[in-house]
Formats: C-alpha cells, sequence, structure tokens
C-alpha cells in the first residue's frame, strides 16, 4: 500500500462553480500506476467548497450557483458581517456542500462517472487562490 500527499493551489477563480478535475490529476502523476485506492480532495478554506457534479452542460453549474444563492442569500439579516456580505453566505453555502471529497480510485484512473467532474464552487466574489490537499492510497501496478 502506497501514499502521496500534494498540495495543489489553484487559480483565482469568479464567484460561480469550476471545474478542477484537470489540476487535480496533473498534479497526481502517481494516480497513472494505481490498481486499486482512493483519493481524498480537502479544501483548506471554509468560504468555498467542493462538489462532485456534472461536467458536460455548464448551464448546471450555472443553475447550482443560483440555487445556492436563493438557499443562503445575502439579504439574510446574519451577525457576522465584519469581511462583507457574501462572507456568510459563503461559509452556509461550504458547510451545506462540504470541503472534502473522497473518489474511487482503479487502474490508473479515477472512477467518477460518464458526466462526473470535481468542481470548486467559489462563494465569494473577491476570493483568494484556493488550495487543496490531495491525498492518494492505493495498491500500486
Amino acid at each position: 500500500m502506497s501514499w502521496f500527499e500534494r498540495e495543489v493551489l489553484l487559480p483565482r477563480f469568479s464567484k460561480g462553480c469550476h471545474e478542477i478535475t484537470r489540476p487535480i490529476l496533473d498534479a497526481l502523476p502517481e494516480l497513472a500506476r494505481v490498481k486499486v485506492g482512493l483519493l481524498h480532495v480537502f479544501l483548506q478554506h471554509t468560504s468555498a467548497s467542493l462538489s462532485i457534479n456534472e461536467n458536460a452542460d455548464p448551464d448546471v453549474l450555472v443553475d447550482l450557483d443560483r440555487a445556492l444563492d436563493a438557499v443562503a442569500p445575502e439579504a439574510f439579516p446574519y451577525r457576522h458581517t465584519c469581511e462583507g456580505r457574501d462572507d456568510m453566505p459563503a461559509h452556509v453555502k461550504s458547510s451545506l456542500l462540504g470541503c472534502s471529497l473522497s473518489v474511487p480510485v482503479s487502474a490508473g484512473r479515477l472512477r467518477l462517472g460518464t458526466w462526473q467532474g470535481i468542481h470548486l464552487c467559489e462563494h465569494r466574489r473577491h476570493a483568494p487562490r484556493r488550495r487543496v490537499v490531495l491525498t492518494l492510497q492505493g495498491e500500486m501496478q
């Protein structure tokens, strides 16, 4: 059983949901040698989140962002407001979607479904670059 860990600094993203499957794969060339294993993806932030969702129709990601805005609107009377109007709604959205994912790996590939991709959901309008920690565990070929 082998373990690999990488930290990836993602580019700065605008508010919305953005596919990050490719930068994750690029950071872990060892994945190609994994016979069977598990990739854990952890986002080190509290105002963004991770999601596995459709990667074929970009309207899905636009609608997801709009639905999250409806669930956690900026106009709600939050107490935590010192970091801007979009900060507390971002924390709510992050709590709903979560900051980590686990993806099975076999035969050197992520076992995502045909239309699935890994997405960073950026909930702030002026966010910093985000960091993800990738931990790959697996039996090597």
